[in-house]
């Protein structure tokens, strides 16, 4: 799964949840995270380590006939610090999208999330990096505690991959009154969505044990080792989150966890592999915010 491809599901997983619990109108949600990958080591030699932040603004129209509109727009950017040979430096992550959702007395919820995506390195090409997609599913009430449907996603590629299609589950299963798992957003994490299993100790703390894999493609830079190729990060993130929510419309999670089966690779113009290299498990830590207005 790209990790960047599941921006878009934010903005329509908030549109799901929100149209039970919100009054009609528009609800505008801003989130900010910022995380820290320690040094690790590169097969072959050398190590690096990186910096991750975002800044995403959303906003939700709730509608009487319960066909709600969305928006969501996401800055972001990966900064890398190679020990020697960098591959590449600083990456740009953007992401606009828009989510149009849905849910009938009967329990089913629906969404549909296009969206335009820009990951590039600075110096590349502008619109070298430029794709677009969609991600949608349907879900159902199976119970007060249980909603589970299939989604899928649909995504130009950069470089040798020409295009994604993936299926997803979409699950929101109410455990036990403290315990719950679902397949949503991850803000205790990077961006993205995952499995997360999360435990509340009352209603303002919990703990949440998240986890996904991340495949993140970009375009290099026209000025780089190498020119109109595309770079590649993936790994298997899993993180801890401590949740603080004393009201609805805030949560603020501080985090730590690792990187695994982490791999960087480098395609160059023709698409063909020219750098793939593991690295060895990473430490995380982090802490994100979300404000509902």
């Amino acid at each position: 799964m790209i990790r960047t491809t599941f921006i878009a599901t934010v903005a329509a997983l908030i549109c799901s949840q929100a149209s039970a619990q919100a009054p009609e109108g528009w609800i505008f949600r801003l989130e900010s995270a910022y995380l820290n990958q320690d040094t690790t080591d590169i097969s072959g030699g050398g190590s690096f380590r990186a910096d991750r932040t975002y800044l995403r603004l959303g906003g939700l129209n709730r509608r009487s006939d319960a066909v709600n509109f969305g928006l969501s727009a996401t800055l972001g950017q990966s900064n890398y610090d190679f020990e020697t040979s960098a591959p590449w430096g600083r990456i740009r992550e953007n992401t606009l999208s828009f989510t149009l959702s849905g849910e009938n007395a009967r329990g089913m919820r629906w969404f549909v999330a296009p969206s335009l995506r820009d990951r590039a390195e600075q110096g590349a090409d502008s619109g070298a990096g430029r794709t677009a997609g969609v991600f949608g599913g349907v879900s159902w009430r199976v119970n007060d505690r249980l909603t589970i449907g299939p989604a899928f996603g649909a995504f130009e590629g950069l470089g040798g991959d020409n295009f994604d299609v993936f299926p997803a589950i979409l699950l929101d299963w109410e455990i036990s009154n403290r315990l719950s798992l679902t397949t949503g957003p991850t803000l205790g994490a990077s961006q993205g969505a995952g499995l997360s299993l999360r435990y509340a100790f009352d209603d303002d703390w919990g703990l949440t044990l998240s986890a996904r894999r991340e495949n993140n493609r970009f375009a290099l830079s026209d000025t780089g080792p190498t020119p109109g190729g595309v770079g590649q990060d993936s790994s298997v993130p899993v993180v801890l989150s401590v949740n603080y929510n004393p009201h609805p419309g805030l949560n603020v999670a501080l985090f730590a966890g690792a990187e695994f089966d982490g791999r960087l690779e480098v395609e160059n113009a023709a698409g063909s592999t020219v750098r793939s290299q593991s690295y060895d498990t990473a430490p995380l830590v982090g802490m994100a915010i979300s404000v509902a207005f």
